[in-house]
C-alpha cells in the first residue's frame, strides 16, 4: 500500500500516522532515542500492512492480471493504484473530505518536522507540490509519480509506461481492491488493538 492507505489504516492517532508515513523511509529497527514509541508502532504497523498485502490471495490475482514486463513491478504499480482507488471513492472509506484529509497529513509532517529524515521532508515537498495524497485520483499526477519512481530504480523499467496497461485493467483491478482493502482494514484495527493500545 501506498501513503494515502498507510495514513487512512493508522486511523485517527496521529502518531501512528506519523510512523505510517516513516515506514517508507526509515530503515532496520527504528532508533528509540530518535522516535516516541507510538510513532515506531506506526512504523511497525506499515511493516505489517506490507507483509499482508504482499501475501494476500487478492493482490496476487491482481498482480497476475499484470502483462510482462510491468508484472515484475506489480508492487510498486499495485501500491499506487490502490491509492488511486481510495482517493477516488474516499468518501466510502472516511468522513473527512480527501482535500481536507490530505492538507491534515501534510500539516502533521510539518509539525513533525525535526522527526523527519531527509528523504521524507523532500517527498513532503513533492506531496506539496502535487496536492498528494489527494492527487493520487488524478491519473496525470499518478502517471507523473510512477515516471519519477521508475527514474529513481537503478534499472532500467517500464513504469513510465504503465498507466495504460492499470486503466485498460481498471475494472478488474477495483474489483480485486474491493475484495481486500475491507480485508486490509480489518487486519491493520486488530493490530492496532493487539500492539499499538
Amino acid at each position: 500500500m501506498n501513503h494515502l492507505a498507510h495514513a487512512l489504516l493508522a486511523g485517527d492517532d496521529e502518531a501512528l500516522q506519523l510512523g505510517g508515513m516513516l515506514g517508507d523511509f526509515v530503515h532496520g529497527q527504528p532508533d528509540v532515542s530518535l522516535f516516541p514509541a507510538r510513532v515506531i508502532a506506526g512504523i511497525r504497523l506499515h511493516r505489517a500492512i506490507d507483509v499482508y498485502t504482499d501475501a494476500h490471495p487478492e493482490v496476487l490475482a491482481a498482480k497476475a492480471l499484470l502483462p510482462s514486463p510491468y508484472r515484475r513491478y506489480a508492487g510498486i504499480l499495485l501500491d499506487m493504484w490502490f491509492d488511486r482507488c481510495l482517493a477516488r471513492d474516499f468518501p466510502r472509506w472516511s468522513a473527512q473530505p480527501l482535500p481536507e484529509y490530505s492538507v491534515a497529513l501534510r500539516a502533521l509532517l510539518w509539525r513533525q518536522d525535526e522527526l523527519l529524515p531527509p528523504a521524507l521532508r523532500r517527498f513532503r515537498s513533492y506531496m506539496e507540490a502535487h496536492g498528494l495524497p489527494a492527487g493520487y485520483a488524478d491519473d496525470a499526477v499518478l502517471d507523473d509519480a510512477l515516471g519519477g519512481i521508475g527514474q529513481r530504480l537503478s534499472r532500467a523499467n517500464p513504469l513510465d509506461s504503465a498507466l495504460p496497461v492499470l486503466l485498460e485493467r481498471e475494472a478488474k483491478l477495483q474489483r480485486r481492491f474491493e475484495a481486500f482493502f475491507p480485508e486490509l482494514r480489518g487486519f491493520a484495527r486488530e493490530w492496532i488493538g493487539e500492539h499499538a493500545e
